[in-house]
């Protein structure tokens, strides 16, 4: 397999903060870049405390990171693009892939793709006024996937750095297969890089998108990444069979992201709330996640819950 390709790691809203980020490096490795959750503006001029946490370059120690901002407004990209500027970033990437409908309603993420005009505006107030980078991260559309394909004329008129397309449309959520045909349609139609996004779960699914793909470098792996930690670093190694110390390293980490967040989220109730979300991908990783799940729900309390990693983690290490 070609080794000359990077691997992303795709931001997921409530996941992929800078704890994640720094404990996944630190025990998987394999991510030659991570993309930082968005910033969200919700009305407000002001980059919330906890972007800035997140974004707080001695918070970070990956090899390398790229603020997101989903926004509608050019003021507000210009407030993000020049608060990460001050803290030494030099690229902002542009998030108009978030299929949900709290946030499509608003015009925003998928929603906006289809307005040529605002997008337009946007990139040409952020490009005469600021001088980062700029790149995106994009849906197919978001009622059908033809409607990237008209955007293409606009984008193409600013320097961007790349566009990252997810091949599903907003409206299809993350429901379906991703549309591989539509995906080569942008690839033939597109002058700009084009990143590839969507349904990257294991090494061979891997190597079929590249092979399907021969003119892509960069592969995001989003959700796959947290189901299974593991994979960047196969995909890598070009590796099908798991490290001896798979599980071992899984529990390593595990720990280590449930004793930040718990010091971090102090209560029972949040931190129950957050484990049990990674779990819902974690436990994609044994034979029977459902059960893992339900065990997971039950545990209650913090000492019941450790209890329950234990018992689950236990099981496959013997």
């Amino acid at each position: 397999m070609p080794q000359d390709f990077k691997l992303l790691s795709s931001p997921l809203q409530g996941f992929t903060d800078f704890r994640f980020r720094n404990a996944f490096h630190e025990f998987f490795g394999g991510i030659d870049t991570f993309y930082a959750p968005y910033i969200r503006f919700n009305g407000k001029l002001e980059i919330k405390s906890s972007y800035q946490r997140d974004l707080d370059p001695e918070n970070n120690h990956v090899p390398e990171l790229i603020p997101q901002v989903m926004t509608a407004d050019a003021d507000e990209f210009l407030l993000a693009a020049n608060y990460i500027k001050s803290l030494g970033y030099t690229e902002l990437n542009w998030n108009l892939g978030c299929p949900y409908p709290m946030v499509t309603k608003r015009g925003m993420g998928s929603g906006l793709i289809c307005n040529h005009e605002g997008i337009d505006h946007i990139l040409k107030r952020v490009h005469d006024e600021t001088d980062v980078l700029i790149s995106m991260k994009m849906r197919m559309g978001y009622e059908h996937s033809g409607e990237i394909l008209d955007t293409f004329e606009t984008l193409e008129k600013y320097p961007l750095k790349n566009i990252a397309i997810h091949a599903r449309t907003g409206k299809q959520l993350y429901k379906g297969g991703v549309d591989l045909e539509a995906f080569q349609k942008c690839v033939d139609r597109a002058k700009q890089k084009l990143y590839y996004n969507g349904d990257i779960t294991s090494v061979s699914i891997f190597k079929e998108r590249q092979e399907r793909f021969p003119s892509i470098d960069h592969f995001m792996i989003g959700r796959g990444l947290i189901a299974d930690p593991w994979l960047p670093f196969m995909i890598r190694n070009d590796q099908e069979e798991y490290p001896l110390d798979r599980w071992e390293k899984f529990r390593e980490f595990h720990d280590r992201i449930y004793t930040q967040y718990d010091e971090f989220l102090q209560g029972p109730t949040p931190i129950k709330m957050k484990m049990q979300g990674f779990w819902g991908y974690f436990a994609e990783q044994f034979d029977n996640p459902q059960k893992i799940i339900k065990k997971i729900k039950k545990s209650g309390g913090s000492r019941n819950y450790q209890t329950a990693v234990n018992e689950i983690l236990n099981t496959v290490q013997k």
